[in-house]
Formats: structure tokens, C-alpha cells, sequence
């Protein structure tokens, strides 16, 4: 290994590490805690290589990527950092850094990344066509905790060769992890690809796949509608793997394991494909990330030719309270029919109302917020159910749906409280043992009977 390597972090182990290898390695190291100083260096022209951390004393190493880029053209950039989220991996990869790396990193893998940068002194840049289809069409966008623990799942798994199983409803974007793992992994210049049942027909399927993958990642799509044939090929397939053998990941909207206990799902793949469980939040779990995600969606209909739209407050409040059963995907395709039907630059309460009307009537009753009371819960859920009629009345019979609503899971989890005993339940539910007989009749409640120690 031959060049000079500036290395700025603020931890002096660090800097004491990379200098000592690097130079063992024959490189010549300037080190310094400070990105004033480092900017310097890069001006007076100085180093062949940057490794630098994210967050300084005096700054943020990502945001320096683009004046490095700028007045150093050419010059490659390694990122460093202890915000092993999947986001900084994507801003590292917007600024044209030239590689990024969690900590705490591994020193061989770093020193290997080292050389090849000082030996092609710049990677060409990923054309940024390509680093968006890296995104597919949903966003990897959040900022809830639910969202920054699945990147910090996602960082630390890219660069293992663990099997990976991707989990969520439908439209959170499951497919969008198992890319983003590949695009910010070691594999990501070898191929990527999607894999459905019918790839594995025929006696050439599984070796065409392999072939196709070279090494790369070789992803399983909705793995729980495979059938049972199918299921065995893949098992036979992983078990044939040699040392070029794909990274192997599968994504599902169904409960595998309960598939697999219900005999729909083999065991010895569940068990082979399930290495590393992610599981992809639903918009119910990340509220405060809607309005960020419908502003992200309506700057990227301006960007492909649209007009320039944006929510009021009433109507931002509306898209926020909504359940999206849909998810991400219900949530994109809604501003799209609002930035193409709005009257104004600014999309009304109203519009939303008129979007959002003809959606799934009855929302999961869902709780605003530690300690808000149950009454106070289903008011806003009821206020939601009016205002989605768009001031039209709902049909008759209302009073009847909300009691059943309410009536159902109250019974329900009383009964498996007490373990299915009629007597103990009703006595806890402070009604007639004969009321709660007929309405486990009249709500179609299955009791199974079981020891419950409470």
C-alpha cells in the first residue's frame, strides 16, 4: 500500500490505530481531531486518502464530503461512525463518499477498503438514477424510534453473511430493507436478485438462479405464498451453496412461524431463511413519521413534472390521524390523487376528506399517546369515522357497530385472562354468566378452556 492518508476523528485510540496499520501498511498518515485542520490539508493539497468520522468537535464530517468533492476532485472519502444508522449510510452514499463503514469497524476490512481506494484513487460515483431505484418506489424515510432501531438493525447486518428475513404488512416496504441491505453491503456492484416461485420451476430454476445471482444477493418475495414443492427446492438449493454462494434473503406479510405450526410452511426452511428477523414497522407504529413521508412524497411529484402542492394544517392533521392500513404504499398513492385532483397549491382538509372517503370505513382503535384514557382514545377514533364521510351521514345502525367493536376484544381478552372460565369472566366483566353466554353466541367467540395462573 502506497499514498498519504489524512485520518480525522476525535477519539485518540482511533487515530492511533489507523495511524500505526496504515503506516505498517507503508502509507505516510497525517492525523487530527479537528476538520478545520483537515480541510486544511485537503487545500494545501495534501493526501491521497480521507478517513474521517462523522461527528467532530468542531462539525460534521458529511457535510465536509462535497467541499472535499469540490475543491479535491478525485480525492476518496471513507466514512467512519458510531451513527450506525442505515440514513447515514444514504448520506454518505448522496455525498459521493467512497465508502462508508459502522463502528467499530473491523481493521482488515478497513485496511482492505483503504488499498483499493488508493490504488483506483476514486470510485466512480454511483449515477444517482441508480442510487434512487436503490429506494424502489417507497421511501426509507423516519425518524421515530421504531424506524431509527431498524436502521441500526440494518447497519449491523449488511456485512454479515447471516440469512435475513424481512417481515411487515403489506406497502411498509419490506423489499426497499432487504435492497437497502445490499446497496450499503460489500456485495453491492454484484447483482440483485428478486426471486419468485416460478423462478425455481423447471430442473435448470434453482441453478439459473445462483448463476444469475454470481455471489450477490438472492432475495426470496413473499416466501409464505411459496408452495410446499417450491419450499423444498429452495431448502436443497441452500444446502448446495458453495463458497461464491449469494447472500440469501426473503421478505413475507404472513406469520411464517405460525404457517409453519399450522404444517403450511416447512420447518427446515424456516429455520435456514430465518438467520436475522427484521420486522418493518406499520404506519400505525410510526405516526410522527407521516407528515415527513406525505412532504416526501409531494416534493417527489414536483420533481417528476408535477405541480408544487403542499397540506394544509387541517389537512396535514387528517393524514396523520388516518390508520393507513395500506401503509406507505395507501399513503403514496393518496397524495398522488391529491396533487393531481387539488384546485389550489394548497391541498384542503376537504380534499383529503373526498380522498380519503371511499377508504376502509373502520380504522384499529389505536391510542393517542401514554396515559390518554380509553374514552378519550375513542373519541378521536369516532371524530376520524365522521369526518371520513365527508359530511355526509355513515349508515344506519351505528350505535350497534361501535357496541360490537368494543364488545368483542373486551370479551375476548377477559376470557383468555381467566383462561376460559364463563363464571370467573362474567364475575370480572360484573355481568349475568347467562349475558355473557349469549354474547359469546351472538359474537361468534371461540372459549377454549386452559389453566390460567392469575
Amino acid at each position: 500500500m502506497d499514498g498519504t492518508v489524512l485520518v480525522a476523528d476525535d477519539d485518540r485510540t482511533i487515530r492511533t490505530v489507523l495511524t500505526q496499520a496504515l503506516t505498517r501498511a507503508g502509507c505516510k498518515v497525517h492525523a487530527t481531531s479537528s476538520l478545520v485542520t483537515l480541510m486544511r490539508w485537503v487545500e494545501e493539497g495534501k493526501g491521497d486518502l480521507v478517513i474521517s468520522d462523522v461527528i467532530m468537535p468542531d462539525g460534521n464530517g458529511l457535510d465536509q464530503l462535497p467541499q472535499i468533492s469540490e475543491r479535491r476532485p478525485g480525492l476518496p472519502v471513507i466514512v467512519i461512525s458510531a451513527q450506525n444508522t442505515i440514513m447515514t449510510a444514504i448520506q454518505a452514499a448522496e455525498k459521493e463518499a467512497y465508502d462508508y463503514l459502522p463502528k467499530p469497524f473491523d481493521l482488515p476490512d478497513l485496511m482492505k477498503r483503504a488499498a483499493r481506494a488508493l490504488e483506483v484513487k476514486r470510485r466512480a460515483p454511483m449515477p444517482r438514477a441508480e442510487a434512487e431505484a436503490g429506494q424502489g418506489d417507497l421511501p426509507l424515510v423516519g425518524r421515530t424510534p421504531a424506524m431509527q432501531e431498524l436502521y441500526r438493525i440494518v447497519a449491523r447486518v449488511m456485512n454479515t453473511p447471516l440469512p435475513v428475513l424481512v417481515s411487515g404488512e403489506s406497502g411498509t416496504g419490506k423489499s426497499l430493507i432487504a435492497k437497502a441491505i445490499h446497496d450499503f453491503s460489500d456485495r453491492r456492484t454484484l447483482p440483485f436478485i428478486v426471486a419468485s416461485a416460478a423462478d425455481l420451476e423447471g430442473m435448470d430454476g434453482p441453478s439459473a438462479l445462483l448463476s444469475r445471482a454470481r455471489g450477490g444477493s438472492l432475495v426470496f418475495d413473499e416466501v409464505g405464498d411459496f408452495p410446499r414443492e417450491m419450499q423444498a427446492r429452495i431448502v436443497r438449493m441452500l444446502d448446495a451453496l458453495g463458497e461464491t454462494a449469494p447472500r440469501v434473503m426473503s421478505t413475507s406479510q404472513t406469520d411464517l412461524m405460525g404457517r409453519m405450526e399450522a404444517g403450511e410452511f416447512r420447518e427446515d426452511l424456516f429455520y435456514r431463511l430465518g438467520g436475522v428477523t427484521i420486522t418493518v414497522p406499520s404506519l400505525r407504529e410510526r405516526v410522527d413519521d407521516i407528515p415527513l413521508l406525505a412532504e416526501h412524497f409531494l416534493v417527489r411529484a414536483e420533481r417528476d413534472g408535477a405541480p408544487l402542492r403542499r397540506l394544509s394544517d387541517g389537512a396535514r392533521d387528517l393524514v396523520r390521524l388516518y390508520s393507513w392500513p395500506g401503509n406507505v404504499r395507501q399513503l403514496e398513492n393518496a397524495l398522488r390523487r391529491l396533487v393531481a385532483t387539488a384546485s389550489e397549491d394548497e391541498i384542503s382538509r376537504t380534499e383529503v376528506e373526498g380522498v380519503l372517503g371511499n377508504q376502509p370505513a373502520m380504522e384499529p382503535l389505536r391510542a393517542g399517546g401514554e396515559g390518554e384514557k380509553l374514552s378519550a382514545s375513542v373519541m378521536k377514533h369516532l371524530r376520524r369515522y365522521f369526518d371520513l364521510h365527508g359530511g355526509a351521514l355513515p349508515p344506519p345502525g351505528l350505535y350497534q357497530r361501535i357496541l360490537r367493536e368494543v364488545e368483542l376484544p373486551l370479551i375476548e381478552i377477559s376470557l383468555d385472562a381467566t383462561g376460559g372460565n364463563q363464571a370467573r369472566c362474567a364475575d370480572l366483566l360484573g355481568i349475568n354468566r347467562n349475558t355473557l353466554r349469549k354474547k359469546i353466541t351472538d359474537l361468534d367467540i371461540r372459549v377454549t378452556r386452559r389453566r390460567k395462573l392469575m
